[in-house]
Parts: C-alpha cells; structure tokens; sequence
C-alpha cells in the first residue's frame, strides 16, 4: 500500500501542476484576444509619420481616417477636437489619410506640406473651414488641378507659409507614396468610408460623439 501512495501521489502533483499552468494559460488567451491592437510606427494602424495631435504617452490613441474634402469629417471635426480638449492629457489623436475625392490628394499634399513648415493643423482646419470653395460636393468644381494648386498656394500664404516650397511640394508630388500607403493600410483595416475611427485599435461602430466617448472611457478603465 505504501508503495502505491508513492506512486500516486507525483501523479497527484502533476495533474494539479497541469490544471493551474492550463487556466494560467487560458486567463493568458483571454487577455490577449481583448487586447487592442498594437498602436506601434511598425503596425498598419499607426505610422512613425503620421501627424498626431495631443500627449504622446497619452493611454488612449484615437486613429482617425480621414479625407479632407469629405463633409462627415468636416462635420466631425469640431467634436475631435473637443473630446482631445476634454480629455487633455489623456488622448492623442493620429491621422491617417483616405483619398476618395476628387481634390483629396491636392489636400493632403497641402496640408502635409503646411506640417514640414510648422503649421499642419492651421491648414488642416482652414481646408475644413472653407471646403464649399474647393470641394467637388459644394457646387461647380473649382477646375483642373492647377487651379485647385493655384487656390491651395493662396491659403499657403494666408498661413505664412513658404510659397516655393509649397510648390516644391506639388511639383514633386512629394507625398504620393504615403498617402497611397495609408489608403491601402486602411483598406487593409476595412476602412471603407471616412471618417472612420479607432480607438486604442478597437472601430468606432457608429459615428457619433457619445459612443466615442464611452470607448474611451471604456480604455481608460482598462
């Protein structure tokens, strides 16, 4: 009898070992299945030269998808602004781009221009602000893309900028690739209509303030 008490009490210890190392493991899984995804420069949620807006050891990122000459991120954009405000500290927002107009990309070279000179989200908010005289959904077209570049190198000047390189910007169609980029980075996120959010990598379902409010309220308890 004593003999058997040897042999199964290490059988015992075993299968216990197993039982606590498979819930750890279990509790482990759990853990990363709720995780967000990772908001790193190496992910195809953020990039290292995305423009950002607010604390950078913020605990909550919100990705933003944007299209300059779209009229919901035009309207959206004064709640974004208000929530960082409220949040001060304790939110940063990212901006990726999603060109789905017809101007979108002559935008966002000039807004990305505008941030090699310092002044990113003054150009950002006067493209928002005086859309109805560049957008294609405001009315007649403002004309060919020249003339849309004439009308951006107006505003560059308005802001201060430098006007030749601003033109330098357009010729070289400096920002093509990135662009592209975030337009197949967001595709890739099943980004299909701007603007689309992210919170702390978690998509914004519906687009309204209150249920962005409760998602970041959501990780900032976590």
């Amino acid at each position: 009898m004593r003999k058997e008490i040897k042999i199964l009490l290490p059988i015992t210890v075993v299968v216990i070992i197993a039982a606590i190392v498979g819930a750890n493991y279990y509790r482990s899984s759990i853990q990363s299945e709720r995780k967000p995804m990772a908001t790193t420069a190496n992910s195809s949620l953020v990039r290292e030269d995305s423009p950002t807006l607010g604390a950078a050891d913020a605990k909550v990122t919100i990705v933003e998808f944007l299209d300059p000459e779209c009229e919901s991120c035009r309207a959206f954009n004064p709640t974004i602004k208000k929530i960082l405000k409220d949040y001060d500290g304790k939110v940063m927002l990212v901006v990726r781009y999603m060109p789905l107009h017809p101007n979108s990309l002559s935008a966002a070279t000039f807004t990305e221009a505008a941030g090699e000179q310092g002044k990113y989200w003054q150009a950002q908010e006067m493209l928002f602000q005086r859309q109805p005289e560049w957008g294609t959904k405001h009315g007649p077209s403002p004309g060919a893309p020249a003339d849309i570049n004439a009308l951006f190198k107006k505003y560059a000047m308005e802001l201060g900028l430098d006007a030749s390189k601003m033109d330098g910007a357009f010729a070289e169609n400096r920002y093509a690739a990135k662009l592209e980029r975030d337009k197949k980075d967001g595709q890739s996120l099943g980004v299909r209509q701007t603007p689309t959010l992210f919170v702390n990598g978690r998509k914004l379902a519906r687009l309204n303030e209150s249920d962005l409010r409760s998602l970041i309220e959501e990780e900032l308890k976590n």
